[in-house]
C-alpha cells in the first residue's frame, strides 16, 4: 500500500511553491521522451525536483531542475521556472533573476514571473521596477500578497496615495495579515493622520496576538485528539475554523488527519478545496482524506481535474493511480501509475501498483483473446519485476495458444529458473 501523506506546502509570504510552479504548467505540454535510463529522464528529475520543493529542500530542487534542463532545454515552464523559484528561496537573487528573465524571454509575460521579479526589485531598492513588475502581476495576481508588496513599493518611493490604495486592497484580501495594517499605519503617519495610524498599529498588534492564540489552540487541539477526547477536542479545534481562509482550513484539516479524526478533517478540507480550486495542495489533501476513509469515488473527483492541470506532480499521479486501482479502472490506472513511475522510479509502492495493474490488464487481454495486447502488458510487468516468474508464465501460455512453441518454451524455462530462485 502506498504511503501517502499530506501534500505540505510552504507558507512563506512568497506563497506556496508548488502552486507557483505548477500554475504555469500548460496542459498542452507533452511529456518529454528520452532514451536515457529510467532514473535519468527529464520526468524523473522533474518529479524529484518537485518533491524537494515540497520539503523545502531547495538545493536539491536546483540540482534536479538543472539536470532536467540539461536533458531537455525546452522545459521552460516545467523546469526553468521552478528552478528560478528555488533560487529565490535560497536567497540567490542574481541567479534567480537570470532564470526568471529567461522564462519571460521564452514564454512571454506571466503574472507569476512578474511577481517574483517585483520581489527581487524590492530587495535591491529598485522601487520603480518593483511597481512596474508588480502592477503587471496584478492582471491576474498569483498570490494574495501581491497588492501588499505593490503598496510597500509605492510607500518606499514616496507615493503615499497609491501606497494607501494598494495596502487597503491588501487588507481586504488578507484581513489576518498583521503586516498590512502595520504598513498602513506607517503611511498614515507620513500623511499626518495620527489617529488612523494608531488604529492601524493596534489592529496589527491584535492580529499578531491572534496568531499566537491560534498556535496555542493547534497544540491543544492535537493533544486532546491524541488523548482520545474527540468531542472535547473538536470544541477546541473548531475555533480554528475560518471559512474564508484556505491556508487555515488546510492546517486544521491536516491536524485532524494527522491525529486520526479523518471524518472531522473533511469539512475544513472540502471548504479549502472550494476556496482554491486551482491549488494542487487543496485538491490532494481532500482526495487523500477520502481515500483514507475508503470513499474512492469521492477521492476521484478532485484528482481527475487536478491531474490534467499538474501532470508533473508525483504525489497527485501516485494517489490518483491508487484510487483508480481501488475502483477497478485498470486501464486508466495503468496510464497514471506509469506516469508516476516515470516521475519517481524509486518509489516501491507505485511500482507495486503498476505491476499489479499491468498483470490485471494482461489477464483481461488474454481472456478477450487480445493476445498481442496481453503480451505487451506481460512484457512490461517483467521489466518492472525481473525477478518474478508470473509474467513469464503468462507469456508462455499465450505463445502456446498462438502456436509459437519455441517462444513458449523459452518463457517457461525462464519462469522455472526464476521460481527456483524465489525465497
Amino acid at each position: 500500500m502506498a504511503n501517502f501523506g499530506p501534500l505540505a506546502m510552504t507558507t512563506r509570504r512568497s506563497g506556496p511553491l508548488i502552486l507557483v510552479l505548477v500554475s504555469l504548467v500548460l496542459v498542452s505540454l507533452a511529456a518529454s521522451q528520452t532514451s536515457a535510463g529510467p532514473s535519468d529522464t527529464p520526468e524523473a528529475h522533474l518529479g524529484k525536483g518537485y518533491d524537494a520543493l515540497k520539503q523545502d529542500r531547495y538545493d536539491v530542487a536546483v540540482d534536479e531542475f538543472r539536470a532536467a534542463l540539461k536533458l531537455d532545454p525546452s522545459l521552460i515552464l516545467r523546469a526553468r521556472f521552478p528552478l528560478a523559484v528555488a533560487l529565490f528561496e535560497m536567497h540567490r537573487p542574481d541567479e534567480a533573476r537570470r532564470e526568471f528573465e529567461a522564462v519571460r524571454h521564452e514564454a512571454g509575460d506571466h503574472p507569476n514571473v512578474s511577481y517574483y521579479l517585483g520581489r527581487l526589485d524590492i530587495d535591491v531598492r529598485d522601487f520603480e521596477g518593483a511597481i512596474r513588475n508588480l502592477s503587471a502581476a496584478l492582471v491576474k495576481p498569483p498570490f494574495s500578497d501581491t497588492s501588499y508588496y505593490l503598496g510597500f513599493a509605492y510607500f518606499k518611493k514616496g507615493d503615499l496615495a497609491h501606497a494607501e490604495k494598494w495596502l487597503k486592497e491588501a487588507a481586504e484580501k488578507n484581513p489576518s495579515d498583521a503586516r498590512v495594517p502595520y504598513q498602513l499605519g506607517l503611511v498614515y503617519q507620513k500623511q499626518g493622520l495620527a489617529q488612523k495610524a494608531e488604529n492601524a498599529f493596534q489592529l496589527s498588534d491584535q492580529l499578531r496576538q491572534r496568531d499566537t492564540q491560534e498556535s496555542r489552540l493547534k497544540v491543544e487541539c492535537g493533544q486532546k485528539l491524541d488523548q482520545g477526547l474527540r468531542e472535547e477536542a473538536r470544541s477546541i479545534c473548531d475555533q480554528l475554523y475560518d471559512p474564508g481562509n484556505a491556508d487555515k482550513l488546510t492546517a486544521l484539516g491536516t491536524i485532524y488527519g494527522q491525529h486520526g479524526d479523518l471524518q472531522a478533517a473533511l469539512k475544513p478540507l472540502r471548504r479549502a478545496a472550494e476556496l482554491e480550486p486551482q491549488s494542487p495542495q487543496m485538491q490532494y489533501n481532500l482526495a487523500l482524506t477520502y481515500y483514507q476513509l475508503n470513499q474512492f469515488r469521492e477521492a476521484k473527483a478532485p484528482l481527475s481535474a487536478a491531474i490534467k492541470r499538474w501532470p508533473d506532480l508525483f504525489q497527485l499521479n501516485a494517489l490518483y493511480g491508487a484510487v483508480l486501482v481501488k475502483l477497478g479502472e485498470d486501464s486508466p490506472a495503468y496510464e497514471v501509475l506509469h506516469r508516476a513511475h516515470q516521475l519517481n522510479p524509486r518509489d516501491s509502492a507505485t511500482l507495486d501498483l503498476l505491476y499489479a495493474a499491468a498483470l490485471a490488464l494482461a489477464q483481461k487481454g488474454r481472456d478477450a483473446g487480445q493476445y498481442s495486447e496481453s503480451l505487451h502488458y506481460l512484457e512490461e510487468a517483467a521489466r518492472l519485476r525481473p525477478q518474478e516468474p508470473r509474467p513469464h508464465l503468462g507469456m508462455a501460455e499465450i505463445y502456446t495458444r498462438i502456436g509459437q512453441a519455441a517462444k513458449a518454451k523459452t518463457e517457461q524455462q525462464e519462469a522455472d529458473r526464476l521460481s527456483k530462485n524465489l525465497p
